[in-house]
Protein backbone atom coordinates (compact mmCIF):
# COMPACT_ATOMS: atom_id res chain seq x y z
CA UNK A 1 0.00 0.00 0.00
CA UNK A 2 1.32 3.44 -0.88
CA UNK A 3 2.35 5.81 1.91
CA UNK A 4 -0.39 8.33 1.13
CA UNK A 5 -2.95 5.52 1.33
CA UNK A 6 -1.55 4.42 4.68
CA UNK A 7 -1.79 7.96 6.00
CA UNK A 8 -5.31 8.24 4.69
CA UNK A 9 -6.28 4.94 6.32
CA UNK A 10 -4.71 6.08 9.59
CA UNK A 11 -6.60 9.34 9.47
CA UNK A 12 -9.87 7.50 8.94
CA UNK A 13 -9.09 5.16 11.84
CA UNK A 14 -8.29 8.07 14.11
CA UNK A 15 -11.47 9.85 13.05
CA UNK A 16 -13.50 6.80 14.05
CA UNK A 17 -11.99 6.53 17.54
CA UNK A 18 -11.83 10.27 18.23
CA UNK A 19 -15.09 11.58 16.84
CA UNK A 20 -16.91 13.72 19.41
CA UNK A 21 -20.60 14.59 19.23
CA UNK A 22 -21.87 17.88 20.60
CA UNK A 23 -24.83 16.98 22.85
CA UNK A 24 -26.50 20.36 22.22
CA UNK A 25 -26.24 20.65 18.42
CA UNK A 26 -25.49 17.07 17.34
CA UNK A 27 -22.47 18.17 15.28
CA UNK A 28 -19.61 15.66 15.09
CA UNK A 29 -15.96 16.72 15.11
CA UNK A 30 -12.49 15.21 15.27
CA UNK A 31 -10.97 15.70 18.74
CA UNK A 32 -7.70 13.82 19.23
CA UNK A 33 -6.14 15.76 22.08
CA UNK A 34 -6.49 15.27 25.82
CA UNK A 35 -9.06 17.64 27.29
CA UNK A 36 -7.29 17.46 30.64
CA UNK A 37 -3.97 18.57 29.11
CA UNK A 38 -5.61 21.33 27.10
CA UNK A 39 -7.42 22.64 30.19
CA UNK A 40 -4.20 22.63 32.22
CA UNK A 41 -2.28 24.60 29.61
CA UNK A 42 -5.22 26.97 29.12
CA UNK A 43 -5.38 27.66 32.86
CA UNK A 44 -1.68 28.53 32.87
CA UNK A 45 -2.05 30.95 29.96
CA UNK A 46 -5.17 32.45 31.50
CA UNK A 47 -3.32 33.26 34.71
CA UNK A 48 -0.48 34.81 32.72
CA UNK A 49 -2.99 37.02 30.95
CA UNK A 50 -4.67 38.09 34.19
CA UNK A 51 -1.32 38.88 35.81
CA UNK A 52 -0.51 41.41 33.10
CA UNK A 53 -4.02 42.83 32.72
CA UNK A 54 -6.12 45.21 34.77
CA UNK A 55 -8.79 42.94 36.22
CA UNK A 56 -11.91 44.76 37.37
CA UNK A 57 -13.56 43.47 40.54
CA UNK A 58 -16.24 44.60 42.95
CA UNK A 59 -18.08 46.83 40.47
CA UNK A 60 -21.62 46.33 39.19
CA UNK A 61 -20.22 45.42 35.77
CA UNK A 62 -17.85 42.82 37.21
CA UNK A 63 -20.69 41.32 39.24
CA UNK A 64 -22.82 41.13 36.09
CA UNK A 65 -20.08 39.19 34.30
CA UNK A 66 -19.91 36.73 37.19
CA UNK A 67 -23.68 36.45 37.47
CA UNK A 68 -24.26 35.83 33.78
CA UNK A 69 -21.35 33.40 33.61
CA UNK A 70 -22.63 31.37 36.55
CA UNK A 71 -26.16 31.21 35.15
CA UNK A 72 -24.89 29.95 31.79
CA UNK A 73 -22.52 27.51 33.47
CA UNK A 74 -25.30 26.11 35.65
CA UNK A 75 -27.68 25.84 32.70
CA UNK A 76 -25.06 23.90 30.74
CA UNK A 77 -24.37 21.57 33.67
CA UNK A 78 -28.06 20.85 34.19
CA UNK A 79 -28.52 20.10 30.50
CA UNK A 80 -25.50 17.80 30.33
CA UNK A 81 -26.63 16.09 33.54
CA UNK A 82 -30.08 15.49 32.05
CA UNK A 83 -28.33 13.51 29.30
CA UNK A 84 -26.07 11.64 31.69
CA UNK A 85 -23.06 13.47 30.26
CA UNK A 86 -22.00 15.62 33.21
CA UNK A 87 -18.62 13.82 33.09
CA UNK A 88 -17.93 15.84 29.91
CA UNK A 89 -17.46 18.84 32.21
CA UNK A 90 -15.04 17.15 34.61
CA UNK A 91 -12.07 19.25 33.45
CA UNK A 92 -13.89 22.57 33.85
CA UNK A 93 -12.86 24.97 36.60
CA UNK A 94 -14.85 28.04 35.71
CA UNK A 95 -13.60 31.60 36.10
CA UNK A 96 -15.31 34.77 34.85
CA UNK A 97 -13.19 37.92 34.79
CA UNK A 98 -13.79 41.45 33.55
CA UNK A 99 -10.69 43.09 32.07
CA UNK A 100 -10.22 46.84 31.62
CA UNK A 101 -9.56 47.11 27.90
CA UNK A 102 -11.18 49.19 25.15
CA UNK A 103 -11.33 46.28 22.72
CA UNK A 104 -14.78 44.99 21.74
CA UNK A 105 -13.93 41.49 22.76
CA UNK A 106 -14.55 38.48 24.99
CA UNK A 107 -13.26 34.92 24.96
CA UNK A 108 -13.40 31.58 26.75
CA UNK A 109 -10.48 29.20 26.85
CA UNK A 110 -10.85 25.42 27.32
CA UNK A 111 -11.78 24.47 30.85
CA UNK A 112 -14.06 27.49 31.30
CA UNK A 113 -11.57 30.35 31.58
CA UNK A 114 -13.59 33.41 30.52
CA UNK A 115 -12.54 37.01 29.97
CA UNK A 116 -14.82 39.90 29.02
CA UNK A 117 -13.32 43.25 28.03
CA UNK A 118 -14.93 46.45 29.26
CA UNK A 119 -14.91 47.78 25.69
CA UNK A 120 -17.73 45.46 24.69
CA UNK A 121 -20.07 46.42 27.54
CA UNK A 122 -21.54 49.52 25.84
CA UNK A 123 -22.62 47.15 23.05
CA UNK A 124 -24.04 44.46 25.32
CA UNK A 125 -25.96 47.16 27.28
CA UNK A 126 -27.49 44.75 29.82
CA UNK A 127 -27.21 41.20 31.13
CA UNK A 128 -29.23 39.77 28.24
CA UNK A 129 -26.73 41.25 25.78
CA UNK A 130 -23.89 40.00 27.93
CA UNK A 131 -25.48 36.53 27.88
CA UNK A 132 -25.33 36.56 24.07
CA UNK A 133 -21.59 37.20 24.20
CA UNK A 134 -20.76 34.85 27.05
CA UNK A 135 -23.09 32.11 25.80
CA UNK A 136 -21.33 32.23 22.44
CA UNK A 137 -17.83 32.15 23.93
CA UNK A 138 -18.64 29.45 26.51
CA UNK A 139 -20.08 27.38 23.66
CA UNK A 140 -16.71 27.38 21.91
CA UNK A 141 -15.23 25.72 24.99
CA UNK A 142 -18.10 23.30 25.62
CA UNK A 143 -18.16 22.20 21.99
CA UNK A 144 -14.45 21.38 22.14
CA UNK A 145 -13.58 23.79 19.35
CA UNK A 146 -10.12 24.27 20.83
CA UNK A 147 -9.55 20.51 20.79
CA UNK A 148 -10.85 20.37 17.24
CA UNK A 149 -8.47 23.09 16.05
CA UNK A 150 -5.57 21.52 17.93
CA UNK A 151 -6.43 18.16 16.36
CA UNK A 152 -6.43 19.73 12.91
CA UNK A 153 -3.00 21.20 13.63
CA UNK A 154 -1.76 17.82 14.90
CA UNK A 155 -2.88 16.07 11.74
CA UNK A 156 -1.36 18.82 9.57
CA UNK A 157 1.98 18.61 11.38
CA UNK A 158 2.15 14.89 12.09
CA UNK A 159 -0.01 13.28 9.42
CA UNK A 160 -2.36 11.86 12.01
CA UNK A 161 0.33 9.41 13.07
CA UNK A 162 0.60 10.69 16.62
CA UNK A 163 -2.35 10.86 19.01
CA UNK A 164 -2.26 13.41 21.84
CA UNK A 165 -0.99 11.19 24.65
CA UNK A 166 2.03 9.99 22.63
CA UNK A 167 3.20 13.45 21.56
CA UNK A 168 6.39 14.78 23.07
CA UNK A 169 6.15 17.78 25.38
CA UNK A 170 7.78 20.02 22.79
CA UNK A 171 5.42 18.84 20.03
CA UNK A 172 2.41 19.36 22.28
CA UNK A 173 3.54 22.83 23.35
CA UNK A 174 4.19 23.79 19.73
CA UNK A 175 0.71 22.77 18.62
CA UNK A 176 -0.97 24.49 21.58
CA UNK A 177 0.91 27.74 21.01
CA UNK A 178 0.06 27.63 17.31
CA UNK A 179 -3.64 27.45 18.12
CA UNK A 180 -3.63 29.69 21.20
CA UNK A 181 -1.09 32.49 20.65
CA UNK A 182 0.35 33.68 23.95
CA UNK A 183 0.48 37.27 25.12
CA UNK A 184 -2.02 39.95 24.19
CA UNK A 185 -3.85 37.71 21.75
CA UNK A 186 -4.37 34.78 24.13
CA UNK A 187 -7.81 33.27 23.78
CA UNK A 188 -8.35 34.76 20.32
CA UNK A 189 -8.51 31.45 18.53
CA UNK A 190 -9.19 31.68 14.80
CA UNK A 191 -12.22 29.42 14.68
CA UNK A 192 -13.65 28.17 11.43
CA UNK A 193 -16.97 29.33 10.02
CA UNK A 194 -18.76 26.10 11.01
CA UNK A 195 -17.49 26.48 14.56
CA UNK A 196 -18.65 30.09 14.75
CA UNK A 197 -22.13 29.19 13.53
CA UNK A 198 -22.27 26.30 15.97
CA UNK A 199 -21.29 28.62 18.83
CA UNK A 200 -24.07 30.98 17.75
CA UNK A 201 -26.61 28.15 17.81
CA UNK A 202 -25.39 26.61 21.06
CA UNK A 203 -25.01 30.00 22.73
CA UNK A 204 -28.58 30.90 21.78
CA UNK A 205 -29.84 27.71 23.42
CA UNK A 206 -27.71 28.18 26.53
CA UNK A 207 -28.87 31.74 27.13
CA UNK A 208 -32.46 30.50 26.83
CA UNK A 209 -31.77 27.67 29.28
CA UNK A 210 -30.23 30.23 31.65
CA UNK A 211 -33.40 32.35 31.57
CA UNK A 212 -32.25 35.09 29.17
CA UNK A 213 -34.48 36.01 26.25
CA UNK A 214 -32.73 34.63 23.13
CA UNK A 215 -34.53 37.19 20.96
CA UNK A 216 -32.07 39.73 22.36
CA UNK A 217 -29.33 38.09 20.29
CA UNK A 218 -30.57 39.75 17.11
CA UNK A 219 -30.34 43.39 18.30
CA UNK A 220 -27.02 42.64 20.00
CA UNK A 221 -25.40 41.45 16.77
CA UNK A 222 -26.90 44.41 14.95
CA UNK A 223 -25.34 46.76 17.52
CA UNK A 224 -22.05 44.90 17.21
CA UNK A 225 -22.04 45.30 13.46
CA UNK A 226 -22.87 49.01 13.79
CA UNK A 227 -20.08 49.48 16.34
CA UNK A 228 -17.55 47.98 13.92
CA UNK A 229 -18.71 49.82 10.80
CA UNK A 230 -16.42 52.53 9.54
CA UNK A 231 -13.30 50.93 10.98
CA UNK A 232 -10.60 49.58 8.65
CA UNK A 233 -10.70 46.18 10.25
CA UNK A 234 -13.37 44.58 12.43
CA UNK A 235 -12.85 43.93 16.14
CA UNK A 236 -11.15 40.63 16.92
CA UNK A 237 -14.51 39.43 18.20
CA UNK A 238 -15.90 39.69 14.65
CA UNK A 239 -12.80 39.00 12.55
CA UNK A 240 -13.55 35.36 11.79
CA UNK A 241 -17.32 35.47 12.25
CA UNK A 242 -20.02 34.97 9.62
CA UNK A 243 -21.44 37.97 7.78
CA UNK A 244 -24.25 39.77 9.61
CA UNK A 245 -27.04 38.65 7.26
CA UNK A 246 -25.91 35.04 7.39
CA UNK A 247 -25.58 35.16 11.16
CA UNK A 248 -29.03 36.65 11.76
CA UNK A 249 -30.60 34.21 9.32
CA UNK A 250 -29.06 31.30 11.20
CA UNK A 251 -30.11 32.70 14.57
CA UNK A 252 -33.69 33.08 13.39
CA UNK A 253 -33.61 29.49 12.13
CA UNK A 254 -32.81 28.29 15.67
CA UNK A 255 -34.98 30.79 17.52
CA UNK A 256 -38.06 28.61 18.09
CA UNK A 257 -36.03 25.94 19.86
CA UNK A 258 -34.16 28.56 21.88
CA UNK A 259 -37.46 30.11 22.94
CA UNK A 260 -38.71 26.70 24.04
CA UNK A 261 -35.70 26.43 26.36
CA UNK A 262 -36.32 29.99 27.55
CA UNK A 263 -39.97 29.30 28.37
CA UNK A 264 -39.05 26.05 30.12
CA UNK A 265 -36.75 28.19 32.30
CA UNK A 266 -39.67 30.48 33.19
CA UNK A 267 -39.40 33.08 30.44
CA UNK A 268 -42.29 34.46 28.42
Amino acid sequence: MKLKNLIGFGAVSIAVIACATNPVTGRKSLQLASDAEISTMAATEYQKTLSSAKVVSGTAQAKSVTNVGNRIKNAAYNYYKSLGRESDLANYNWEFKLIEDKQLNAWCMPGGKVAVYTGILPVTKDEAGLAVVMGHEVSHALAGHGNERISQAMVAQLGGAVIGSSMSNSQWASVFEQVYPVGAQVGLLAYGRKQELEADQMGLYLMGMAGYDPRQAIPFWQRMEAASSGSQRPPEFLSTHPGPDNRIGQLNAHMDKALAYYRAAGGK
